[in-house]
């Protein structure tokens, strides 16, 4: 019997209500998540911009700093091996140069970071709920002059459609509730910057909505409790499935979830989710 992994994450309630048989090979049997240009460009940008507000204070945080910590980030980024995996050609590596460059220019159309006032920059969060335990890490959290908090999340992806828009917002109002259990307060506001556009997504978490996603929170937990005694992990077709590497051995497509692990490889030792 499959046991339940040891937290969640908000990724990881998302990623079960996307497609439990996708959940099961990256959260419960760990088969290890494979690099790809996207996921290595939006590390590179974040890490410039954690640096722009860990390294420059306030008064200090132009584009020029922000930029200078792109390279920074990308100089080390040349010895990290899941960038090394990808095997970029000369071309590949110069687009996501000039990519994250862009990412990182368009950042400063949405705010001026010199006007933002931060009390966590890659905050980590961990709250009980009931038998769950919940854990994120914040981009960031802002202290409005008002004294409110607000919660910060980059996303260098393409902002979704209208019809998708509360869909990618729910990951980020389970970070209001982590506010709230950890820190006795929701945040005010949360705001998505997407910075490929560039645009804002920005919503107010209410009570109701804290309590809604509480409940729907425990749900997915119990839904895995009882996947897990059942070992009963289904596949729910989307349109993701274009871009799921665990295709070839999903039931849907004619796949045997069998041998999933033994083609892709797991880590041994015990889950540290």
């Amino acid at each position: 019997m499959p046991t339940p992994p040891r937290s969640l994450s908000p990724s990881k309630v998302s990623a079960f209500r996307d497609c439990a048989l996708a959940f099961r090979f990256t959260a419960i049997d760990r088969l290890p998540d494979l690099p790809t240009i996207w996921t290595v460009k939006g590390t590179l940008v974040h890490t410039a911009l954690e640096r722009l507000f860990w390294h420059h204070p306030r008064g200090s945080r132009s584009q020029t700093a922000a930029l200078a910590e792109l390279a920074s980030a990308w100089d080390d980024l040349q010895s990290d091996p899941d960038y090394l995996q990808l095997g970029l050609s000369a071309a590949e590596r110069d687009r996501l140069r000039h990519e994250a460059d862009s990412l990182v220019r368009n950042y400063f159309r949405l705010e001026d970071p010199d006007d933002v006032t931060p009390v966590g920059i890659e905050l980590t969060l961990e709250a009980r709920l009931g038998e769950l335990r919940l854990r994120g890490i914040l981009d960031r959290l802002d202290r409005r002059p008002d004294g409110e908090l607000v919660v910060i999340d980059y996303k260098t992806g393409r902002a979704p459609s209208a019809a998708y828009e509360q869909a990618k917002l729910a990951g980020v109002h389970l970070y209001a509730l982590l506010c709230e259990e950890v820190l006795g307060r929701p945040p005010a506001e949360v705001r998505l910057l997407h910075l490929a556009e560039p645009t804002v997504i920005a919503a107010q978490p209410s009570a109701q909505s804290l309590r809604g996603q509480r409940v729907k929170a425990l749900a997915v937990w119990s839904a895995i409790e009882r996947a897990c005694e059942a070992d009963d992990f289904r596949p729910r077709q989307s349109p993701l499935c274009r871009f799921c590497r665990f295709q070839p051995f999903c039931p849907a497509f004619g796949g045997d979830p069998a041998g999933a692990a033994e083609a892709l490889g797991s880590p041994s030792g015990p889950a540290s989710r």
